[in-house]
C-alpha cells in the first residue's frame, strides 16, 4: 500500500546537488525495489553507505526442518520454548518453505549490532511489550498489538523498552502488501477496507547521527549472517522521500467485517505476500441471522496450509490451545471446530478473540525445534470425550 511520505531535509530536485553547511556534499541513495520499476525512496547521506571496512561471514542458520511422518494437524507451545537472544539472534523458527518462514521471539538481550534482511520483508507481530523499532528511515514507537512492517534492505534496530517482549516473527522471501481488493488502481485503499491510511503509522522521527566509531551492520542473506563493520554510525540520513519505509499498523486498529451468516476467513485479511496471507482475528459481533450458526463450518485446506497464532482471548472454535499457541492445520486434510464448539456458538452474540493467521499456498515444513514444544495428542483431540 505504498503512498508518499518524507521526514528531514532533502534537495529540490533529486539527483542534483545537495551540500553540507561545510561545503561538502551529502551522498544520495536511491532504495527500490524490482530494479528501477517498483516502489522506492531516496535517502541522503553524510557517508557513502558503500564505505565498508570490514565485511566477513558471521554465521549460518542451519535449519534443521524434518520430514512428515504422518499428515496431520499439529500445535505447538510456544510460550514454552526458553526466551533468550536479541530481537533478531534470538528468533526460533518453528515453520517455513521457500516463500516465507514463520517463528517466535521472546528476546532478554539489546542489540549490540544493527540489522539488514536482504532476502524479503519482514512482518513483526508485537504480542507483549513496547519500545521503539529503529531505523534508516527514522524511529517508530511500538506497543502491544502492533504488526511491524519492515522492507526488504532496511537497516534497523529494535529497543524494547519494557522488561519482558514476545514477537510473532514472519519473513518473507517477497514482498508483504496490503490486500489488492482493498486498493483502488492507485494504490489508495478504498472504502470497505477494514483499515485505512490513517491507521498506519509510518517513522515520524528522524534522529540523525553524523558521529564517528565502530558499527556493526550485520545482513541476512541465503540463510547466512554477514558482519559489515563501519566507521561511522549508519543512521547518518538527513533527509529522505519516496513510497518505500517501514510502518506499524496495529490489530486494534482492524475493523471487522460481518454478515448475517458466518463470513469466511478473507474478510479477515490485513496482508499478502507471496503464496501466503496474513488475517486478525479480533473482537467482533457474531452473525446476525436468527439461525446463524457463528463457529465456522468444517472445510478442507485443499490447496493451502493453514497457521494459528493465539494471542488472547477464548477462542470459539478450539479447545486445549493457550497464549502463544500455535496450530498448523495442512493441507490435504479437513478440519474445523472442536467437539461441542458449533453447539455453544448458536446464539451467542460476540467474540473476544484475539489471533494471527497465516495461510500458505505452498506446504510448510516443521523444524526440529519446534518439536520439542508439540502437543503429541492435538490430531486426536476432535475425537468425543471419553467417559
Amino acid at each position: 500500500m505504498p503512498f508518499y511520505h518524507r521526514l528531514g531535509s532533502i534537495p529540490h530536485k533529486r539527483h542534483t546537488t545537495f551540500y553540507k553547511p561545510n561545503g561538502q556534499l551529502f551522498r544520495e541513495q536511491l532504495m527500490g525495489t524490482k530494479g528501477f520499476s517498483g516502489i522506492q525512496s531516496i535517502l541522503y547521506h553524510h557517508n557513502p553507505p558503500t564505505q565498508v571496512r570490514e565485511a566477513k561471514r558471521y554465521a549460518a542458520l542451519n535449519l534443521e526442518f524434518v520430514p512428515d511422518e504422518v499428515l496431520k494437524h499439529r500445535h505447538f507451545l510456544t510460550f514454552d520454548l526458553p526466551p533468550g537472544g536479541d530481537p533478531i539472534s534470538g528468533r526460533k523458527y518453528l515453520l517455513g518453505n521457500n516463500d516465507l518462514l514463520i517463528g517466535v521471539c521472546a528476546p532478554t538481550e539489546k542489540m549490540d549490532y544493527f540489522y539488514r534482511n536482504a532476502e524479503g520483508d519482514e512482518l513483526l507481530f508485537v504480542h507483549e511489550g513496547e519500545g521503539e523499532l529503529q531505523t534508516i528511515f527514522g524511529t517508530i514507537p511500538y506497543r502491544k498489538g502492533d504488526y511491524l512492517l519492515i522492507p526488504i534492505g532496511t537497516t534497523y534496530r529494535i529497543e524494547p523498552s519494557s522488561k519482558q517482549s514476545r514477537f510473532l516473527v514472519v519473513e518473507s522471501q517477497n514482498e508483504i502488501v496490503t490486500p489488492k481488493r482493498y486498493r483502488n488502481e492507485h494504490g489508495q485503499l478504498l472504502e470497505h477496507s477494514p483499515f485505512c491510511e490513517r491507521d498506519i503509522r509510518p517513522p515520524q522521527q528522524l534522529v540523525t547521527h553524523d558521529e564517528a566509531g565502530d558499527f556493526e551492520v550485520r545482513v541476512k542473506r541465503n540463510e547466512t549472517l554477514y558482519s559489515y563493520r563501519f566507521d561511522f554510525h549508519p543512521f547518518d540520513v538527513v533527509g529522505w522521500d519516496g513510497y518505500l519505509f517501514p510502518y506499524a499498523l496495529s490489530i486494534y486498529d482492524f475493523e471487522p467485517i460481518t454478515g448475517r451468516i458466518h463470513q469466511p476467513p478473507p474478510v479477515h485479511q490485513t496482508f499478502a505476500g507471496h503464496n501466503f496471507v496474513v488475517c486478525s482475528f479480533v473482537p467482533r459481533l457474531y452473525d446476525y441471522h436468527p439461525q446463524a450458526i457463528p463457529a465456522p463450518y468444517y472445510h478442507s485446506n485443499v490447496e493451502s496450509d493453514e497457521v494459528l497464532y493465539y494471542v488472547d482471548g477464548n477462542f470459539m472454535s478450539r479447545k486445549g490451545v493457550v497464549e502463544g499457541s500455535i496450530t498448523l492445520h495442512p493441507m490435504g486434510i479437513p478440519h474445523g471446530p472442536h467437539p461441542g464448539k458449533i453447539e455453544a456458538s448458536i446464539g451467542k452474540k460476540e467474540t473476544k478473540e484475539l489471533a494471527v493467521m497465516v495461510d500458505t499456498f505452498r506446504p510448510l515444513k516443521v523444524t526440529r525445534q519446534a518439536l520439542e514444544v508439540e502437543d503429541p495428542d492435538y490430531m486426536y483431540s476432535w475425537l468425543p470425550a471419553q467417559e
